[in-house]
């Protein structure tokens, strides 16, 4: 069940920043450095940024130090963080599916209902992002495929022309792991351009009923909250 759940994550990331980014005027959700670099262009053009996209660096930040806060201390009292943020970000994506499909579509990035749509959307990749961090160290990042592909390439060179300390099995093991994450992250955003184009802002019903599939795959040890599980 642990070799599912971060191929869900990964599809899950690549689903919500694609459709976010189709449906909210080029916002992205699942990462702070789209934002970033949109930010920039918009001064360098020499025009005011979107609101959302200045907004939403700091509403991730302030997500993932409370997320990490919040898990500490109920690590501390022995309770299980994982399945409760799991279950929050779960909260918060089904939120974000209600209000994109009550007050959508979208034409003004600025309105009330995109940016609590956008902002609902961003608070709940940054919960992911968070726990990547504190729980699945070991996993390849969900939200991030530059590394991930880096990794497979050196992996593959790794293996067509191999160096006399090379672990090919470990290798191979690596590069089946990360590939699958790739993969996942791709069929999200295919899949989300294909559903936004023919069913709208309802293609965001997709994320939240993966987040229930991601609950469920979580080994059962997390449920005893005893320790932090190590990935």
């Amino acid at each position: 069940m642990r070799r599912v759940l971060p191929i869900l994550l990964s599809f899950n990331a690549g689903f919500v920043d694609t459709a976010g980014f189709i449906s909210l005027g080029g916002l992205f959700t699942a990462h702070v450095t789209g934002n970033i670099v949109t930010f920039a262009a918009a001064l360098a053009e020499g025009h005011a940024p979107e609101f959302g996209k200045v907004v939403s660096i700091p509403v991730f930040a302030v997500v993932v130090a409370g997320a990490h806060l919040l898990g500490r201390a109920m690590a501390l009292r022995g309770y299980s963080d994982f399945r409760v943020l799991m279950a929050a970000k779960l909260v918060l994506l089904a939120h974000a599916a209600h209000v994109a499909i009550t007050f959508g579509p979208f034409f003004d990035p600025s309105a009330p209902s995109t940016l609590m749509t956008g902002m609902t959307l961003v608070s709940a990749m940054a919960l992911q992002n968070a726990l990547h961090r504190t729980h699945l160290k070991d996993l390849p990042p969900s939200t991030m495929i530059t590394g991930t592909v880096t990794q497979i390439l050196v992996d593959v060179m790794a293996l067509w022309r191999p160096h006399p300390e090379t672990e090919r099995q470990v290798t191979l093991d690596r590069l089946t792991r990360f590939s699958a994450n790739f993969a996942a992250f791709v069929g999200g955003c295919a899949l989300a351009s294909f559903l936004c184009l023919l069913f709208g802002l309802w293609a965001l019903m997709v994320p939240p009923l993966v987040a229930v599939a991601e609950i469920f795959t979580l080994p059962t040890d997390e449920a005893s909250g005893n320790d932090r599980p190590k990935g």
